[in-house]
């Protein structure tokens, strides 16, 4: 799910472009320098899990992962995705150079807003955190896909057709990422639980 040259209008363009700066400058402000290989273990996972497309007509489908490094990273989230798109765009020509900031918006606000989802419905118990964690990772792709839908949109009415097919292709990958996140969660709750406990309270977002 990337957004090649040429589909956004410039203004939309460069409004995203400074939008990700911003944000990817306020991550890396509140990125702890002892968070660094968690964040590299992190971003690899989402450069990985993008590289495999499913064709289907003019657009694919892939794993996003969004909620789930939400879920991992808190605030740190956005640099992470952010570092993966660009690689992704520069290695791998996935997504256009001049949508790198509108890319990078699409799948790290989500992230930020699922982690932050999850932190504030975990609770304590192991079902309560399944529960959020499968929420968030829902979450998400939910957001990721209406962000795109939005990014679509602005570029003319003959993208409006292409942004309704990408919702619906991206049903069964909301299903799918539920399950990996409240899975991983579940995981990382029973042999790591320290690595659920990045905080990310309303004061932290100052």
């Amino acid at each position: 799910m990337h957004i090649s040259d040429g589909v956004l209008p410039a203004p939309v363009a460069v409004g995203a472009a400074v939008l990700c700066i911003a944000l990817t400058a306020w991550s890396a402000r509140k990125t702890s320098p002892d968070d660094l290989p968690k964040i590299a273990v992190v971003s690899s996972a989402f450069f990985v899990a993008s590289l495999i497309h499913v064709p289907i007509g003019p657009t694919s489908v892939h794993l996003l992962i969004p909620g789930l490094v939400g879920i991992l990273l808190g605030r740190s989230a956005f640099i992470s995705i952010a570092l993966g798109i660009v690689l992704q765009s520069l290695l791998f020509q996935f997504g256009g150079i001049t949508a790198i900031g509108a890319n990078a918006c699409m799948m790290g606000i989500p992230a930020l807003i699922s982690g932050w989802v999850f932190r504030m419905v975990r609770g304590s118990s192991h079902f309560r955190l399944l529960l959020a964690g499968a929420a968030a990772g829902g979450l998400g792709v939910v957001l990721a896909v209406f962000f795109l839908a939005i990014l679509l949109v602005s570029g003319g009415e003959d993208f409006l057709g292409v942004a309704k097919l990408a919702m619906y292709a991206h049903l069964p990958v909301l299903l799918i990422e539920a399950a990996v996140s409240a899975f991983t969660v579940s995981f990382l709750y029973r042999v790591k639980p320290d690595l659920l406990d990045i905080s990310f309270s309303s004061a932290s977002l100052r």
